[in-house]
C-alpha cells in the first residue's frame, strides 16, 4: 500500500497526456545536452521514470530523448546516479525497436552491468544474450582476480548462464570456475580499510584493520565466508559473497550429466567404498580439473558454514543469515553428491549430526526440509533409512508451525517436488494428510493451487473416505486452530468428554482410519465462523473437492464409490455454517454424486434404502436443493433393469410412491418466511423422474398421468395465495404437457425416457433420420391425429 502522497504522484503521472509528455521530453533533451549535468537533470530524469513506470502501457518518447538517454548511459564520466536513472527508464521501455545500445566497447565493469541489464531486458531478438555474455567474459579475462569492481560482472554472468547456458564455451566455463575457487577459498581474512575523504584532517595513523570475526565475536581462525563479520570488507570478500550466491546455479550448469543423472546411484554403489577412501587421502586439489576443484572447494565452504551455524550470533540479522546460509549449504551438498558420489560418504555423518541438532532447535526448523530432501535423494545409495527423518518432519512441523506462511509454503512445495523420490515412503506422506491439512486450513489462499497438484498423490482407497470428511471440515479446522493459537486453554474449556474426543479427532496428526460426526463441534465453534481466515478457507474447499474427486474417480471400485456416495448424502446437511459455504459445497457435491452414479450405475439399486430415506424429508427440498435434484435425477436415470438386473418392480414402486408423496407435499404447501416456495427445477425433475419410473412399470402410468394433469392445471391456474411467477409456472406447465404427450404412447415413452446405450449416442440427436427424432415426430403426429378424431 502506498501513502496518500505517493498515490497522488502516481495518479498525476498516469494522467499525463502524450502532448504533455512530448513537451517534458524536450525539456529533458535540453538538460542532457548540457556539458555539466546537475541536479536539474537528476530531478527531470526522476520525473520521467515515474511517468513511464506508473502505467503498464508503454509510453512513447521522442527518438532524440531515447538516443540521449543511451548516450548518457554510455558516457564514461557521467555521474552514477544519472546512469542508473537512464538505465531504469530504458528498461521500462523494453522491448524497444529503436534501441541501438551495444556493450562491445564498454570497459568499465559497473557501466557494463548497467548496459547489460538494458540489453537483457530486450529479449533475444538480436542475440543480445550471447553478445552480453561474451563481452562480460572478455572483461573478466582481462583483469586479475583481485582487481577492483569485478563484482559488477557476476550478476551479469549469472543471468546469461540462466537465459542461455549454451552460449558459454568450455574455456570460459573453466575460467569462471577457477575464479570462483579463488574467491570462495582465498578471500582475505583481514577487514577492509574504511574509505576516507583524503583531506587535510584525515587520520594517516589510523589503526590498521583487524581480522574478520565470527558471528559470536570470536576472531576467525579459518577462511572467510559469507558468515564472517567485520566493520568493512575488501573487494575479494564481496566477491566471496557473490560467488556463494551464484554457486549452486553454476554447479548445476557445469554438471556433465545434469542435476538429476540417472546413473548416480549406480555409480555410488559401485564405487562408494573406493571413493570414500580416496576422498580421505585425496591428491592435491590444484591438480584437479577446474570443475572438480570447484566442487571440492564448494564442499569445504559448506562444511565451514555448517560449523559457523553452531555459533550463537550476537545480532538478530546475523542469526537470520545463519539460517538462510544453512539451508543453502545443505542444498549445495545435495547437488555436489548428485554430481560426484565421492562426496556422499563425507557428507552423511555431518548431516546426521546436523539433523540431530536441529530437531531440538525450533528456530532453525526450515533447514530440516533440505536435509530430508537430501536423505530422500541419497538414502538408498548410502543405505540410510530416511523413514525416521520423514516421520519427525511430518509429525512436528505442520502441527507446531502451521501459522508460519513461508514455512508452510516451503513444506508443501517440498512434498510436491519430492513425489518422484518418495518411493516406499509415500505411505508416510499419505498417512500425514491431517497434519498437512493444518497448513492448508491456515494458509488456504496461498496454498490452494499447490494442494490441487498434491491431492492426487495423497489420496488412495484407504484414506479417501477420511480425507473427504477432512476436506468438508476444513473451515471448522481453521476455527479450531485459531482458537488453539490465540488461547490454547479454550480448547480444554469444555470438560465434556464428547467435545474433547471430537477436538482430538479434528486436530489429529495422522490418518486414524475412522470418521467422526462433528456436528456438536460445529455448534461449539460457530462464533468463529465469520472470521476472515475461516471464510477464506471455506472459499477454497469447492476447488479442493473438485481436485479430490478428479483423482479418486480414477481408481475407485464399486464399494468405495458407494461409500463416497453415502458420505455425500450424510454430509449434505452436516456442514460448518460459514456464510455461503453450504450453497457452494452443495453444488460440487451434487455434480460429483452424478459423476459417481455415471461411473457405477448399480449404486442406485445398491443404496436404494439410503436414497429412499434421503428423499423422504420435505426439509431436504429447501436446505439441500442441489443435492436432492441430483439424487432424484439419478433415480430416474439409473433405476432400471437396463443398468442393473437386480432392479425389481417393487423397488420402482417404492421410489415412485416416495417421490409422488414428496412432489405432492412441495406443491401443496404454502410458502412462508420459514418455508420458501419450492424451486421449479425441483418440481420438473420430480415430474420427469416419476414419468420415467412409470414407463418402466406401466401400471403406474394412470397415476402419473392424473398427477401430471393436475400439475398442468395448477400451473395454468395458480391459486390466489400462490406467489409463483409466470415464468416458473410456464416451465412447469410445459414440462407436464411434454410428459403427458409421451405417456400416451407407453412403448415410445420407454424408448425415449429409458434409451439403450446405442440410442444415447450423439448421432441419435444430430441426425434427423435416426430413431429418436423419428420416434418423437411419430408420437406427435399420432397424438395430433387422435385429438382430431375425438373432436370430429
Amino acid at each position: 500500500m502506498f501513502t496518500a502522497g505517493a498515490e497522488g504522484l502516481l495518479h498525476q503521472a498516469r494522467g499525463i497526456q502524450d502532448e504533455e509528455l512530448q513537451k517534458f521530453c524536450s525539456r529533458v533533451v535540453k538538460l542532457l545536452q548540457k556539458e555539466e549535468l546537475g541536479p536539474d537533470a537528476v530531478d527531470a530524469l526522476q520525473r520521467l521514470f515515474l511517468i513511464v513506470s506508473a502505467t503498464k502501457y508503454k509510453r512513447k518518447l521522442e527518438k532524440t530523448c531515447v538516443d540521449l538517454l543511451q548516450t548518457t548511459l554510455c558516457a564514461p564520466k557521467c555521474p552514477e546516479q544519472l546512469q542508473l536513472l537512464c538505465t531504469a527508464i530504458l528498461r521500462e521501455r523494453s522491448p524497444s525497436d529503436d534501441l541501438n545500445l551495444s556493450c562491445d566497447h564498454v570497459q568499465n565493469s559497473r557501466q557494463l552491468s548497467l548496459v547489460a541489464s538494458v540489453l537483457l531486458a530486450q529479449g533475444d531478438k538480436k542475440e543480445e544474450v550471447r553478445s552480453v555474455g561474451q563481452r562480460a567474459f572478455r572483461v573478466l579475462e582481462s583483469r586479475q582476480p583481485e582487481g577492483p569492481s569485478l563484482r559488477h560482472l557476476l550478476p551479469v554472468v549469472s543471468k546469461v548462464t540462466h537465459l542461455a547456458p549454451h552460449t558459454l564455451h568450455e574455456d570460459q566455463t573453466n575460467l569462471l570456475s577457477k575464479r570462483l575457487v579463488d574467491w570462495l577459498r582465498y578471500a582475505s581474512v583481514q577487514q577492509g580499510v574504511p574509505h576516507t575523504s583524503g583531506g587535510f584532517f584525515s587520520a594517516p595513523r589510523a589503526r590498521q584493520p583487524g581480522p574478520v570475526t565470527e558471528v559470536d565475536g570470536a576472531v576467525a581462525t579459518d577462511f572467510f565466508t559469507v558468515l564472517s563479520t567485520g566493520q568493512h570488507f575488501t573487494e575479494d570478500q564481496w566477491l566471496n559473497v557473490q560467488a556463494f550466491s551464484m554457486l549452486r546455479a553454476w554447479l548445476l550448469h557445469t554438471s556433465p550429466r545434469g542435476p538429476s543423472s540417472p546413473d548416480t546411484d549406480d555409480k555410488s554403489e559401485l564405487e562408494g567404498s573406493t571413493l570414500s577412501v580416496l576422498s580421505a587421502t585425496s591428491t592435491a586439489s590444484h591438480l584437479l580439473p577446474p570443475q572438480e576443484r570447484l566442487r571440492e572447494k564448494a564442499f569445504e565452504y559448506c562444511q565451514r558454514l555448517i560449523e559457523q551455524s553452531t555459533r550463537r550470533a550476537l545480532r538478530k540479522g546475523d542469526s537470520d543469515l545463519q539460517k538462510a546460509c544453512l539451508v543453502e549449504a545443505v542444498l549445495l551438498l545435495d547437488v555436489l553428491c548428485r554430481q560426484d558420489p565421492s562426496f556422499l560418504y563425507r557428507t552423511l555423518s555431518c548431516l546426521k549430526a546436523l539433523h540431530a541438532r536441529l530437531c531440538g532447535d525450533p528456530a532453525r526448523v526450515r533447514a530440516l526440509l533440505p536435509i530430508a530432501q537430501f536423505f530422500l535423494n541419497h538414502g538408498e545409495a548410502a543405505a540410510v533409512d530416511s523413514e525416521a527423518i520423514l516421520q519427525h518432519l511430518f509429525t512436528r512441523i505442520p502441527c507446531e508451525l502451521f501459522h508460519s506462511p513461508m514455512l508452510a509454503f516451503e513444506f508443501v512445495c517440498f512434498c510436491r517436488d519430492s513425489l518422484p523420490v518418495f518411493g516406499r515412503n509415500l505411505d508416510i506422506l499419505r498417512r500425514s494428510f491431517p497434519n498437512l491439512f493444518k497448513l492448508l486450513a491456515w494458509n488456504s489462499p496461498a496454498l490452494t493451487s499447490e494442494f490441487v497438484a498434491l491431492l492426487p498423490s495423497l489420496v488412495d482407497s484407504g484414506t479417501a473416505v477420511e480425507m473427504l470428511h477432512a476436506l468438508l471440515d476444513l473451515p471448522c479446522l481453521t476455527a479450531a486452530l485459531d482458537l488453539q493459537l490465540r488461547n490454547p486453554s479454550c480448547l480444554e474449556a469444555s470438560r465434556d468428554p464428547q467435545f474433547q474426543g471430537l477436538l482430538q479427532h479434528l486436530l489429529r496428526a495422522t490418518a486414524s482410519g475412522t470418521t467422526e460426526r462433528l456436528a456438536p463441534l460445529h455448534q461449539l465453534l460457530q462464533p468463529l465462523a465469520s472470521l476472515t481466515r475461516v471464510v477464506q478457507c471455506a472459499e477454497a474447499v469447492p476447488t479442493l473437492l473438485q481436485a479430490f474427486f478428479s483423482a479418486v474417480t480414477q481408481f475407485a471400485d464399486g464399494a468405495l464409490t458407494n461409500q463416497l456416495a453415502l458420505l455425500l448424502l450424510e454430509r449434505s446437511d452436516s456442514l460448518y455454517q460459514v456464510p455461503q459455504y453450504e450453497a457452494h459445497v452443495h453444488r460440487v457435491l451434487s455434480s460429483q454424486f452424478l459423476v459417481l452414479c455415471a461411473r457405477h450405475p448399480s449404486l442406485v439399486v445398491e443404496l436404494a434404502k439410503e436414497l429412499l430415506e434421503f428423499v423422504g424429508s420435505v426439509s431436504s427440498v429447501h436446505s439441500r436443493e442441489a443435492m436432492l435434484t441430483a439424487v432424484v435425477w439419478a433415480v430416474g436415470e439409473y433405476l432400471s433393469v437396463s443398468w442393473d438386473r437386480r432392479c425389481t418392480v417393487e423397488q420402482i414402486n417404492r421410489f415412485f410412491e416416495a417421490l409422488e408423496a414428496l412432489l405432492f407435499e412441495v406443491t401443496q404447501s404454502r410458502p412462508s418466511a420459514t418455508l420458501p416456495k419450492c424451486p421449479p427445477r425441483v418440481i420438473t425433475v420430480l415430474m420427469t423422474t416419476l414419468t420415467k419410473l412409470a414407463s418402466r412399470s406401466q401400471d403406474l402410468i394412470p397415476r402419473v398421468s392424473l398427477f401430471l394433469s393436475k400439475m398442468r392445471s395448477l400451473a395454468q391456474n395458480p391459486a390466489p395465495s400462490s406467489d409463483r411467477c409466470g415464468e416458473d409456472a410456464g416451465a412447469v406447465c410445459t414440462r407436464a404437457a411434454e410428459l403427458l404427450t409421451l405417456l400416451k404412447m407407453p412403448s415410445v415413452a420407454q424408448f425415449v425416457l429409458t434409451p439403450s446405450a446405442e440410442v444415447s449416442e450423439p448421432r441419435y440427436h444430430r441426425d434427423t433420420n435416426t430413431a429418436l427424432p423419428l420416434a418423437l415426430r411419430t408420437v406427435s403426429r399420432l397424438v395430433e391425429k387422435e385429438a382430431g378424431l375425438l373432436l370430429g
